[in-house]
């Protein structure tokens, strides 16, 4: 059963992969297209934008990391079946650990935003960067609409232990992608050294 519940996930994400570069292709023609060009001068740059959102929210179940990580996982001659279905199922955000997170903190860590379908469960210490226990634990997360958290992840932006955010000065024009330097987020001690790690070794100081 574990065998074939990992086989499902790595046919999914393998799946997933296809979509992303079809959605690429799709934002091509757009882009091509005088009326879109027209429109998104007009809007600021808000429809190219909202695309790159809802790309990086596709992006964050199929990128090359993630699947590399599952693969990993799936080597691993130490691990129980069991344990790779845990693993596996936290790795690509549908386990305990994203259930956890909205359970805790029940829509956008930062913009208070409830459509789950939309957020995206986002480790601060990256799961390459975590032991198992560090990648199982809800402190080590937060949930967040996608815009914020390819930011997050990326280093363009972090938190103060206040929990008032920090925006990369290498981070140009984040008013388009929604953020803002009067976002934060509400964090509890058991944040803190996570985030403390994120400042120090992911932030784009």
């Amino acid at each position: 059963m574990g065998q074939a519940l990992i086989l499902v996930m790595f046919i999914k994400v393998c799946f997933q992969s296809v979509i992303i570069l079809e959605f690429e292709q799709l934002i091509s023609n757009i882009d091509k297209a005088e009326e879109f060009r027209v429109k998104n001068r007009k809007g600021n740059g808000m429809y190219s934008a909202a695309l790159n959102s809802y790309k990086a929210f596709l992006l964050d179940i199929t990128q090359a990391e993630v699947q590399q990580d599952i693969d990993l996982i799936i080597r691993d001659n130490e691990m129980s079946e069991t344990q790779k279905s845990l693993m596996v199922n936290t790795r690509i955000g549908q386990g305990r650990f994203r259930e956890d997170l909205i359970q805790y903190w029940d829509g956008c860590a930062v913009t208070g935003y409830q459509n789950n379908d939309f957020l995206i469960a986002s480790h601060i210490k990256p799961w390459s960067k975590s032991d198992n226990a560090e990648r199982h634990d809800p402190f080590n997360g937060l949930l967040l609409l996608a815009n914020i958290d390819k930011a997050f992840d990326l280093g363009y932006i972090s938190f103060e232990s206040t929990g008032k955010i920090l925006i990369s000065e290498q981070l140009d024009e984040y008013q388009a992608l929604g953020i803002n330097d009067h976002m934060k987020v509400a964090l509890s001690k058991q944040h803190k050294d996570y985030l403390a790690f994120h400042r120090e070794c992911q932030f784009k100081n």
